[in-house]
């Protein structure tokens, strides 16, 4: 039961972090950023938001430069927003399983181009 109360309450957090991402910050460095996931401590006070941002290197630390310093402003609408004991610590990580699935996406691409290659020059000897 515990278990399924941690999961509505990162559910809850999850859909108004990207609302607040979207609509409320309106810190220029933030750049396109993607609420991916977010971890739930059991106890609800620590919250892990990881975060998918579009851009090179330099975009994706001043959006996580911009998302530490809206992290008090981020804590203070989750505890207006969602009717909890205590308001969680939020941290926010970058989350680079969305990069390293387009790279692997990349090289099965370029393994099944070096097989059909095989073949075409299997099948005309």
């Amino acid at each position: 039961m515990a278990r399924l109360r941690v999961e509505r309450v990162a559910e809850a957090i999850r859909s108004e972090v990207a609302e607040i991402l979207a609509r409320e910050i309106k810190d220029p460095r933030l750049g396109f950023a993607t609420v991916t996931d977010v971890e739930v401590s059991d106890d609800l006070r620590h919250v892990k938001v990881f975060v998918s941002v579009m851009g090179d290197k330099a975009q994706v630390d001043e959006t996580m430069a911009a998302l530490e310093s809206a992290t008090g402003f981020v804590r203070s609408e989750i505890g207006r927003r969602i009717r909890l004991r205590h308001t969680p610590e939020i941290i926010f990580r970058y989350d680079t399983s969305i990069k390293r699935g387009a790279r692997v996406f990349e090289l099965l691409k370029e393994i099944q181009g070096e097989k059909e290659m095989a073949n075409e020059k299997g099948g005309r000897e």
